[in-house]
C-alpha cells in the first residue's frame, strides 16, 4: 500500500509560480501512474494531469495546458507539480493520486490518494 503526501501548496498572485510535491512510500513508486487533480469549493474534483510511470509519457488537462507540468523523480520517490501563470481560478485543494495499472482521468480509477494541498491565487 502507498502512502502519498503532498506539500509546496500556498497563497500566491496571479500570474505566480508554485511548485507542488507529492512523495510516496510503502510501495514500489516506479510501477505507479501518478495523477493529479484539484477541488474547489463547491466543484467535483477535476483531473490536472498524469504521469506515466517512467515519467517520459505525460498529458495534462486543457485547462491547464501549457501552464502546469507534471514531472516525477523515481529515484525519490516524488512526483512533481509546476504551475506558472496561475490564475485566481486555479484556487483549490490539489491532491496526488497513484494507480497501479490504469491510465486515466478519471478520480474513480486511482486506488492512493494524498490528503491535499490548498493553493489559492490572489487577483
Amino acid at each position: 500500500q502507498v502512502q502519498l503526501v503532498e506539500s509546496g501548496g500556498g497563497l500566491v498572485q496571479a500570474g505566480g509560480s508554485l511548485r507542488l510535491s507529492c512523495a510516496a512510500s510503502g510501495g514500489t513508486f516506479s510501477i505507479y501512474r501518478m495523477g493529479w487533480f484539484r477541488q474547489a469549493p463547491g466543484k467535483e474534483r477535476e483531473f490536472v494531469g498524469i504521469s506515466g510511470s517512467s515519467g517520459t509519457i505525460r498529458n495534462h488537462a486543457d485547462s491547464v495546458k501549457g501552464r502546469f507540468t507534471i514531472s516525477r523523480d523515481n529515484a525519490k520517490n516524488t512526483v512533481y507539480l509546476q504551475m506558472n501563470s496561475l490564475k485566481p481560478e486555479d484556487t483549490a485543494v490539489y491532491y496526488c493520486a497513484a494507480s497501479p495499472n490504469l491510465w486515466s482521468s478519471r478520480s474513480e480509477d486511482y486506488a492512493y490518494w494524498g490528503q491535499g494541498t490548498q493553493v489559492t491565487v490572489s487577483s
